[in-house]
């Protein structure tokens, strides 16, 4: 089990312009990371495998959406919370922040934003609590990476459970 040695030198001063709310999101996701992912991390990525079980964590942390109002199951949190929790889950692993930064930004933004009223109260809760994961989906062959060509069709939602 690896030991999380990481010190947070702030050689430009960055904290000064955080207000102690930012500071206190930062450090709370910073312990989390040091605790729950830095131990395990390097194991599961030899595996080549995604521990699953950290979404529950994650979700708690407010890191799925963490600018969705609480109404819909979000934090309710500004657009500089979301990088500083982003930057703590990149630095304990980069497939970490990829989940939560796919789920916040690909998958309940779209909806939050573009969806109506019954969508929004239908997925945006269960994405922010972790219940359900959602994709965005970037390559096909018809069109490569160009998402705006894609040829999608919708099968099923699928529930994670942990």
């Amino acid at each position: 089990m690896a030991s999380d040695r990481f010190q947070a030198p702030d050689y430009y001063l960055l904290d000064d312009l955080l207000t102690e709310e930012h500071k206190l999101i930062r450090d709370t996701v910073r312990e989390w990371v040091k605790k729950e992912v830095s131990p395990i991390i390097e194991d599961a990525a030899q595996k080549g495998e995604y521990p699953i079980e950290l979404n529950k964590g994650i979700a708690e942390l407010g890191g799925f959406g963490p600018y969705i109002p609480t109404k819909y199951g979000g934090a309710g949190l500004d657009q500089i919370s979301y990088g500083l929790i982003m930057q703590e889950f990149e630095r304990g692993d980069s497939g970490l922040r990829s989940a939560a930064s796919v789920q916040s930004s690909l998958v309940m933004y779209p909806i939050y934003n573009y969806g109506n009223e019954d969508q929004r109260n239908k997925y945006l809760p269960k994405l922010a609590s972790g219940e359900w994961v959602g994709s965005f989906g970037l390559t096909e062959p018809d069109y490569g990476s160009d998402p705006s060509g894609m040829i999608t069709n919708y099968k099923d939602m699928v529930t994670i459970i942990y």
